[in-house]
């Protein structure tokens, strides 16, 4: 079969190829699933970069953890009515050699969870990293009716879709975003207000709109650059879940800045969610999805053969939506 693949880490230019390989077999437990369309995200580059691991886990490497496809077989445990079966995939290439860079992959039954028909392979494939970390970003701040949440990226592909889990909860939504296109993008997710960072105060603001309480609960997608922002917004015994520090990994935090605020701080890693989380997550976008309520944006759509580019466009942050390669 043909798949994209590497054999040890560096630039996209340097260590990605395109090629065959054998075709997995499904062990016991899972399933083999004809790619249709395979999920770029950030992790996936930093991974095929080193900049996890310097070192791959296995000789080769099919990247990418998300897609959407059709079952194709299935190995002893599972049932063959699965087998025609559009689905949507998490964690494929996590602790695993083979992703859905691939015309197929093979991974655990229930990481490949049921498509509903009027949701395209494309969007399928954008569900797994994004929409998981953005439910439970999203639900850690326990939102609803008279909460507040603020959404910094409103338009990034975690960030619009937190936006539409927390309002559709029933929160009153705040987010941030840098250009009017983005802000547009924001408010279309359903935030009640956006605000212009960088052109704004941006705590000062979150205040205003608050009557001086700061927000309940704050979705980060840089906690490294917003810390301090983020102190002098969040309310008392509110809390903050960050999933990401891009700009600043290593930086210095004011302790106090915080524990005056009696906050709590959660950091999110999608792939290491516990099933006590992971298994409401997949059923609560399951339903958004059928109800068409959860905001998907494609950026751009690459070819299987055009992979490198794929990669260097996700690394330069240039893009607003989901990259995805249409493998066949």
């Amino acid at each position: 079969m043909r798949a994209a693949f590497y054999e040890r880490t560096g630039s996209a230019q340097e260590v990605l190829s395109v090629g065959q390989i054998p075709v997995p077999r499904p062990d016991n437990g899972e399933v083999l699933v004809r790619v249709h369309v395979s999920g770029v995200n950030p992790s996936d580059v930093k991974t095929r970069a080193g900049r996890m691991r310097a070192t791959t886990e296995f000789p080769r490497i099919v990247p990418h953890s998300d897609g959407a496809g059709v079952i194709k077989a299935v190995g002893a445990g599972v049932s063959d009515t699965r087998i025609g079966e559009r689905v949507w995939l998490w964690n494929a290439q996590w602790k695993r050699p083979g992703g859905t860079a691939a015309e197929l992959t093979a991974l655990p039954a229930d990481q490949a969870v049921p498509l509903p028909d009027h949701v395209s392979f494309s969007e399928g494939a954008c569900l797994g990293i994004p929409a998981e970390t953005a439910w439970v970003a999203a639900m850690e701040g326990k939102p609803g009716p008279g909460r507040s949440v603020l959404v910094h990226g409103g338009a990034g592909a975690v960030g619009s879709l937190a936006i539409a889990i927390a309002a559709e909860a029933g929160a009153r939504v705040i987010a941030t975003a840098s250009t009017d296109e983005k802000a547009a993008i924001a408010k279309a997710a359903g935030a009640d207000a956006v605000i212009r960072y960088r052109d704004t105060d941006t705590a000062a603001a979150v205040l205003e709109l608050t009557g001086g309480n700061g927000v309940d609960h704050i979705v980060d997608v840089d906690f490294g650059a917003n810390w301090q922002v983020n102190a002098a917004s969040i309310a008392t015994n509110g809390s903050i879940a960050a999933y990401s520090a891009p700009s600043k990994p290593v930086f210095q935090m004011d302790y106090y800045a915080f524990a005056a605020k009696a906050a709590r701080l959660r950091f999110i890693q999608v792939y290491l969610l516990p099933p006590a989380e992971r298994v409401p997550a997949i059923a609560g976008i399951d339903r958004l999805l059928r109800a068409n309520r959860l905001p998907i944006r494609i950026g751009r759509h690459f070819a299987l053969d055009q992979i490198v580019d794929a990669h260097e466009l996700q690394e330069s942050g240039t893009v607003i939506g989901n990259i995805v390669i249409d493998v066949c």
